[in-house]
């Protein structure tokens, strides 16, 4: 599942194509992704300047001169890619229709954006824009982590008497936003801090360290174009590069990357999901 980086990194891919300019024709080749459509989307979109491309969380948003808004939800596989791009950064054919393009926009500009998605699950909605962070979707999420609202007092407010894992905490969409398996992993990891220790027994100290490292791992994930597990692209079809600087995420058994440090990085099963950490630099 796509997290905060990979999501930034497709925005800020759509923006110089998509942003200022008018969706000429938007085409909905399905009812449905991971949930029905909205009524008439195709005719919504259809005309629509695209004022400003934003994220929240893991959602991105794209705000339309009409007065609402599409949020798109990339789910496992869901991918938007350009082609036809005027700036002439991408590929400039438009390629034949695949099976899986679900949705696409042909812009004004000559551009066209196609959402492809084989697994379907995915998601887009229309909502006003004044009353976005409204939709269910968004009404509960935390602070950004890149906000002033997400700061040391903050975070040590929030897990004050948590029993859950500090793993668990920070993956929890209602404390930070976007935060996902492999970003906690790592930043758990430079901050030497054990996924399995409880919030609660994290002294405030180590709680406000937290902020910074959390926010200097998305940014060079940001930096690096995100990670490309499986079947994440960046909207000009390129691979993400962080993976290549995990220092715990997937390399169960490996020797740990510390200086100095002998030991070997496990993995447990949390909620789920693997936590990847060096038991003896994490405590």
């Amino acid at each position: 599942m796509p997290e905060l980086p990979e999501v930034e990194t497709v925005m800020r891919g759509l923006a110089p194509v998509m942003q200022g300019q008018v969706i000429a024709q938007a085409h909905v080749n399905r009812p449905d992704l991971r949930w029905p459509f909205p009524p008439q989307m195709a005719q919504r979109l259809t005309g629509q300047t695209v004022l400003e491309l934003r994220r929240r969380s893991k959602y991105i948003l794209m705000d339309l001169s009409g007065g609402e808004t599409l949020l798109v939800h990339l789910g496992m596989s869901g991918r938007m890619l350009i082609s036809g791009d005027p700036l002439g950064r991408f590929v400039h054919t438009h390629p034949a229709p695949a099976k899986h393009d679900h949705v696409v926009f042909d812009m004004a500009n000559k551009a066209r954006v196609t959402f492809n998605d084989p697994r379907r699950f995915g998601a887009m909605d229309l909502m006003s824009t004044a009353q976005g962070e409204e939709h269910p979707l968004l009404k509960q999420i935390g602070p950004e982590p890149f906000g002033n609202a997400f700061n040391e007092t903050y975070l040590c407010a929030m897990l004050t008497g948590r029993k859950m894992p500090i793993k668990t905490a920070l993956l929890d969409q209602k404390i930070i936003a976007g935060l996902g398996n492999i970003y906690v992993c790592e930043a758990l990891f430079r901050a030497g801090i054990s996924p399995l220790c409880r919030a609660a027994d994290l002294s405030q100290a180590r709680v406000a360290a937290l902020v910074p490292v959390i926010r200097q791992v998305l940014h060079e994930a940001i930096e690096a174009g995100g990670s490309s597990l499986r079947d994440f692209r960046q909207a000009d079809g390129e691979l993400g590069y962080f993976q290549h600087n995990f220092a715990v995420y997937g390399r169960e058994g490996e020797v740990c990357s510390s200086d100095g440090c002998a030991g070997l990085i496990s993995r447990v099963v949390q909620s789920g999901r693997s936590s990847f950490y060096c038991d003896q630099c994490q405590r």
